[in-house]
């Protein structure tokens, strides 16, 4: 573990968006609707804990490929909190300005950026972001990207949960990054611009 880390808890986050087999449906756009978070101690090599927010679209609804992808549904997301709320809730209950935080591939960084600007909701993330995806690949030497389910296969760890889950994916990434961590092969986090 890179010692730019050391003591730090980090925020393991993975969200699922609305999404279609195409393009979207006209005024629609893609949304979070499951923000899933695991905490971990690298230093102790343990995921702490395990969160899930559902958020309740404003600007798109849940198509059938999207719950074939996800298991979420329409009335299911409809119970969850807004996105302002969420990203409210992020930094105060789960430290989000305050931790480092990961997450596999760019995507997720990338959709609250969006989503915060359309919505003039505060980002609630740290700027010390790391890409798990990043990081793996180049642990193992490899020439193309894997997904998390093609990772873990290759670390020899098995999938937990159901993929394409915000919470379970979270939890599973989290078994990477500790993976990683536990071969010294973890990077120190990138600073970024939100």
């Amino acid at each position: 573990m890179d010692s730019a880390w050391a003591g730090d808890l980090v925020n393991v986050v993975d969200v699922e968006a609305t999404c279609w087999a195409g393009s979207p449906p006209p005024g629609e756009v893609s949304e979070i609707i499951e923000i899933g978070l695991t905490v971990i101690d690298p230093a102790a090599g343990e995921r702490l804990a395990r969160h899930r927010i559902l958020v309740r679209p404003a600007r798109s609804t849940v198509s059938e490929f999207c719950t074939e992808l996800t298991g979420l549904t329409q009335p299911e997301v409809d119970e969850g909190t807004t996105f302002t709320e969420a990203c409210r809730l992020l930094a105060a209950e789960h430290h989000a300005g305050a931790r480092p935080w990961v997450s596999w591939g760019d995507y997720d960084r990338h959709q609250f950026t969006r989503q915060c600007q359309a919505t003039g909701t505060p980002y609630p993330f740290s700027r010390r972001h790391t890409n798990a995806k990043a990081a793996f690949t180049e642990a193992y030497g490899l020439r193309k990207r894997p997904g998390m389910a093609q990772a873990l296969r290759i670390a020899g760890l098995r999938l937990e949960g159901r993929h394409h889950r915000g919470e379970d994916d979270a939890w599973n990434i989290a078994t990477l990054v500790l993976h990683l961590s536990a071969r010294g092969s973890w990077p120190a986090p990138v600073e970024h611009l939100a």
